[in-house]
Parts: structure tokens; C-alpha cells; sequence
């Protein structure tokens, strides 16, 4: 395929796909509109999610695409923690139809779909990065900062920001730079303050500024528990507490990267055709991407 992308060098780009799903559906919903086709169909999610996934390869170029998806609430992590995620508000009605429309999307991008039961979209891309970086680098497409602890030498993540082409990539350096430690101790870290979103507590009272400073200085959670004798007062009594949640929690917020999944670097390269992307958008009315495909891809 020939385009504007440079495929000297192959990169796979591993996309979180309710992370850019939802994040369409909000930002293509201000002021109570909502984007529909003719027949009715909402479409203002797959809107936003393509616009960012066009974005994103136009920014890092891939040779290769994986888009992962979460398969029903019910996880190895709901078995072990019942509350976990239960916080979470139904998704929106106009949301509903677009879960199978954007796969659908995807597929006619010429994408693969990946999901297995029992297992997150986190557990999916975890899996593929430490089976795709065997052979090429990793790009992790993101809004979600549990995924830094994927990042290695091979795996960068990318976490969308807000607005346009605002990224921040994370490689073990950056990461080390900005939050002061390596990907394996942000795992002990969501296990000390515990995450809102996901709905585990971690340790009560212990917040981020705390647990970072305690995993700076004894390098892990086994690294505090077996100085606790040295912690201030108040902060040895919160982990005393909390003990048994604290490794909970590590375990709840621990990717797991043997998922059964795979693919092939032959499945995932990208080869778009342009006409049958084009076809694909005027079918959902999507005449300014229709227009955005012609500029980005060229001819075959």
C-alpha cells in the first residue's frame, strides 16, 4: 500500500476500544445532540471513535492495528472483588446499538476485532504487547493509565489527552520521569490508593504522594510490609488495616498478559482500501471523513 504513512519501520498500534468509543460518545454529545443516520441509527459514538483512530495513524503511523474490546462485565477480577467496576452507570441508549456498529466499523477498516470472555480489553492488549514486541514496537492506544504499567523498551503507551492530537507517550523513561517509578511499582501503587473508576478501595487514607514516596523508598507493597516498623505512626496503622484489601487490590489492578489470545503479524497488518472505506463511510453518512480518507489514504 502506498499513503502518507512512512512503514519503513513496522509498528503495531493496540487499540483500547471502549476507551475511544466512549470517549466519541461524550465528546459527540454536547448539548443533548446526537449524530444519526437518515434511518435513525445513532452514530455519534463511531463517529468520534474513528475520528481518533485516523488521528492516532496519522500521528504514529503503524504497519499494524489490533482494536481489543472488554466481552460483558463479568471478569476474573468480578469473581475475585464482586464490587469491582460496580460503580459504573448503564451506558447511555443512543451507546447501545453503536457497541456492534463500531466493530462492524472496524472490521470494514480492515481492522481485527480481539475479545475473549472473562477477560478485560487490558488483558487482551497486554497479552499482544508482550507477543507482538517479540517482533516490532508497541504502541498502546489509551485513555487509561493502568495500562503504564505495560510500558518496556519495546511497548510505549499512549494516552490520549484532551483536544486533537494531544498525546502523551510513555517509555520507561518518561514514566520514571513523571511519576517517579518503573511500570511493575505503578502496579503497587493502584494497589496503595486503590481506583475510583474501577471501584477498589486500595488502602484507606493512603493517597497517590504517600504511596509513591513509600515505593521510591522500599521499592514494592513486599518492600513496606516488611519495613513497617520503620513508617510513621499513622501510616503503618492504615496498612495494619488494610492488609489483606492492599494485596487484593495489587492483584485486581495486575494486567494479566497470558490471555487466551492471539494474532498474527500477517492478521493485523493494515492494507486499507481506500474505496471500500469510502463506501463504508457514505453508508453511515459520514461525509467529512469520507472526504478526510481520500486526503489520508492514497490510491493502492
Amino acid at each position: 500500500m502506498k499513503g502518507e504513512m512512512d512503514m519503513s519501520e513496522p509498528k503495531v498500534m493496540l487499540v483500547d476500544g471502549m476507551a475511544l468509543l466512549f470517549r466519541g460518545y461524550y465528546a459527540n454529545s454536547y448539548g443533548g445532540y446526537i449524530r444519526k443516520t437518515k434511518a435513525g441509527l445513532p452514530t455519534n459514538a463511531v463517529f468520534g471513535f474513528v475520528k481518533y483512530l485516523l488521528d492516532a495513524c496519522r500521528t504514529f503511523a503503524p504497519s499494524h492495528i489490533v482494536c481489543c474490546w472488554d466481552m460483558g462485565s463479568k471478569t476474573f477480577r468480578t469473581d475475585k472483588f464482586e464490587a469491582y467496576k460496580g460503580n459504573r452507570p448503564e451506558a447511555p441508549a443512543e451507546l447501545i446499538p453503536q457497541f456492534d456498529l463500531v466493530k462492524d466499523v472496524v472490521g470494514g477498516l480492515g481492522i481485527p476485532n480481539v475479545g475473549v470472555v472473562g477477560y478485560e480489553a487490558d488483558d487482551c492488549i497486554g497479552t499482544l504487547s508482550k507477543q507482538l514486541s517479540r517482533q516490532m514496537d508497541v504502541y498502546v492506544l489509551t485513555g487509561d493509565h493502568d495500562m503504564l504499567q505495560l510500558v518496556d523498551d519495546r511497548v510505549k503507551v499512549v494516552i490520549m489527552k484532551k483536544g486533537p492530537s494531544n498525546y502523551a507517550v510513555y517509555d520507561p523513561d518518561k514514566l520514571r520521569e513523571e511519576k517517579q517509578l518503573s511500570p511493575k511499582q505503578f502496579i503497587d501503587l493502584k494497589g496503595l490508593i486503590g481506583d475510583a473508576s474501577d471501584n477498589y478501595p486500595g488502602v484507606k487514607g493512603i493517597g497517590e504522594k504517600t504511596a509513591t514516596k513509600l515505593l521510591v523508598e522500599y521499592g514494592s507493597i513486599d518492600g513496606i510490609l516488611e519495613h513497617l516498623h520503620l513508617l510513621p505512626k499513622g501510616v503503618r496503622a492504615k496498612i495494619e488495616a488494610d492488609v489483606e484489601m492492599l494485596h487484593l487490590c495489587r492483584e485486581l489492578a495486575t494486567i494479566h498478559c497470558e490471555a487466551p489470545v492471539a494474532c498474527s503479524t500477517d492478521e493485523c497488518r493494515w492494507e486499507p482500501d481506500r474505496a471500500k472505506i469510502a463506501a463504508l463511510f457514505e453508508e453511515l453518512e459520514f461525509n467529512s471523513l469520507v472526504k478526510e480518507i481520500g486526503k489520508f489514504i492514497t490510491a493502492s
